[in-house]
């Protein structure tokens, strides 16, 4: 516990947003996951062995938002090779999963109760990515990064303000299910900021993962207690909401690797994750749109913040958001037209539609036909889907250049908030992002992209991003919050490429954010770091182009949060370091100086 304490306390004392480092650098949301992934690299370990020991004390410190009951998007840049890809553990159907399962006899279930049962739990990947990893990139064992996060259950930590709140403000998810109550609800009593919380469970979880390997999880005793687990059910959906997955499920799991998908924006490279993630290709997709207008030139009024970089900005979201609800999905189940979204054609016929001067009618998915002759659009108005603001996202860089950007989660804020009995760990209710009334439609072309299906896995707006300048890495980062997560990587993308602002400058910038094409506008502006920020004439000026933006004229509607961006850079000239975190969470970045035996 000293060694650890130690590497807290350095992340403590370390600049709290932005360092520079030619020795590795972590930007993580919380102090103690950083203090974990330092902790590695000082060891002698690489940027993966230190993202295995970041997922895992985000276990224990961020347990509403990630951890081995749920899955995730993992970035690796390997600087030797100069390859990159990604690491995909995202959760998967069970094979008795059936397109109507959230709507039977027809009628969709209320989300609030189907999310907190055992059908909307997906075959946990987190594990399986990380220990993959590892294995294949890693320098050291399961056990060794598992370390840091077995001392933080067993010894206990404060209790965080963000975490705090999340328990005082849970909708009622810590307490549906007594194990989760039990632990951060004690006596009935919620949890609050100061608190010491510790997890003997979930470090007896950990320890015998560290002694068995990964199939400590995936079978035996923790296998079937997880699928008996997920067998819950709320009493108002009966036998309907009982979860689906069986022993084989978990026998089966395998995480994927996927080469990225890359776009072009004003002469950067960007390298995004691939379907079954709408993140990546939805981002690509709105750089393009705005390709054609002068984002960032002040002197055509199209600086930061101003009335026409916000309204081409949000006309761009609602574009690519029509299309995402259409056409985005799981390409090993149903093909997403991945190239035909991003045809230069196509786009620049979708970016016509943004007129400077008025919000266009609400856009509907556009008719891929003249790009991809197996995709006919289907007119139908996309639907409005409920997503968690939660999620986490780290970023690192080793003395070596290996880079890992990575976003997890176990979907909605404590997921579904079943913990596993003596187990001590969350069970994600990711399955609640399929669409909970089948969309596939022959007749209209509608290809039902994110329908349930057997070993399926649900689109994700996940959207690790590395940022490149011929061939070489620049920065890399993401974000968690639902659907946000692609605005959120959007306006960091523009504040660096556009705007010419620092990494930090980039991320303290406050965010506005459109996930539906006929949605209203959210925007930020509520902390002090948020600059600049949006004039209530900015915002008046939004409704008079015919934008729904918050509150009402003449007021500050713009009070929201937004994501939570974690990133690490590189200077191509001088090769220094660099880290930036983000502020609305407990963002920490600590500089690494090892001076153990070299990894790789």
């Amino acid at each position: 516990m000293r060694r650890y304490a130690s590497w807290l306390l350095l992340a403590l004392l370390s600049p709290p947003l932005l360092a520079a480092s030619p020795d590795g650098v972590v930007a993580v949301s919380h102090p103690a996951a950083a203090a974990a992934g330092a902790r590695m690299l000082a060891a002698g370990g690489n940027a993966i062995d230190a993202a295995a020991a970041v997922q895992f004390a985000l276990n224990v410190v961020e347990p509403q938002s990630s951890g081995i009951g749920g899955g995730g998007f993992m970035l690796i840049h390997l600087a030797k090779t100069g390859e990159t890809f990604f690491v995909d553990s995202r959760e998967r159907a069970p094979i008795a999963a059936s397109p109507d399962m959230f709507s039977p006899g027809g009628q969709p279930m209320p989300f609030p109760l189907a999310s907190t049962s055992g059908l909307a739990v997906g075959v946990p990947g987190t594990l399986r990515g990380i220990d993959t990893t590892l294995a294949r990139w890693g320098t050291m064992t399961l056990a060794d990064t598992l370390a840091p996060a077995i001392e933080l259950a067993e010894h206990g930590f404060r209790v965080n303000r963000f975490l705090a709140a999340d328990i005082a403000n849970d909708g009622g998810r810590t307490l549906i299910h007594p194990e989760t109550a039990a632990i951060f609800r004690p006596g009935g009593v919620a949890l609050a900021e100061g608190d010491w919380l510790v997890q003997p469970d979930l470090a007896r979880t950990f320890k015998r993962i560290a002694a068995q390997g990964p199939d400590a999880f995936y079978r035996g005793p923790l296998a079937e207690a997880l699928v008996e687990a997920q067998r819950r059910t709320r009493s108002e959906l009966g036998a309907a909401g009982a979860g689906r997955m069986a022993l084989a499920d978990l026998r089966g799991y395998q995480a994927a690797i996927r080469s990225p998908l890359y776009g072009r924006y004003r002469g950067w490279t960007l390298a995004t994750m691939p379907p079954p993630s709408s993140g990546g290709i939805t981002v690509l997709q709105m750089l393009g749109l705005l390709e054609r207008f002068p984002v960032g030139d002040a002197s055509h009024g199209y600086g930061f913040g101003s009335p026409k970089t916000l309204h081409v900005m949000i006309e761009a979201m609602r574009l690519g958001f029509a299309d995402r609800e259409m056409w985005s999905g799981d390409d090993d189940s149903v093909t997403v037209p991945q190239r035909a979204l991003l045809h230069p054609g196509y786009v620049a016929m979708r970016a016509a539609r943004i007129q400077p001067d008025r919000r266009m009618d609400t856009p509907l998915a556009g008719d891929l036909l003249p790009w991809d002759n197996k995709a006919r659009g289907s007119q139908r108005m996309p639907r409005a889907r409920q997503e968690s603001p939660h999620t986490t996202h780290f970023s690192i860089i080793d003395r070596w250049g290996n880079v890992v950007s990575h976003t997890s989660t176990i979907e909605f804020t404590w997921g579904s908030g079943i913990t596993v009995p003596g187990y001590g760990f969350l069970l994600n209710n990711e399955l609640t992002d399929f669409n909970f009334v089948p969309a596939s439609d022959p007749a209209s072309g509608n290809p039902g992209a994110n329908d349930v299906a057997p070993g399926k896995r649900p689109r994700s707006s996940m959207a690790p991003m590395l940022l490149l300048k011929d061939g070489r890495p620049v920065a890399a980062y993401g974000s968690p919050g639902g659907a946000t997560i692609i605005n959120s990587v959007f306006s960091v993308t523009l504040n660096l490429i556009d705007h010419g602002m620092s990494l930090q400058q980039a991320i303290d910038a406050p965010r506005l954010s459109v996930t539906h094409a006929a949605g209203k506008v959210d925007c930020e502006g509520g902390a002090p770091f948020m600059q600049p920020g949006f004039s209530i004439a900015t915002q008046d000026a939004l409704r008079t182009l015919g934008h729904p933006a918050p509150g009402e004229v003449g007021t500050n509607g713009c009070e929201e949060a937004i994501g939570s961006v974690q990133a690490v850079a590189i200077d191509l000239a001088t090769g220094a370091q660099h880290g930036a975190a983000d502020p609305r969470r407990e963002g920490t970045v600590i500089r690494v100086s090892p001076t153990a035996a070299p990894g790789r």
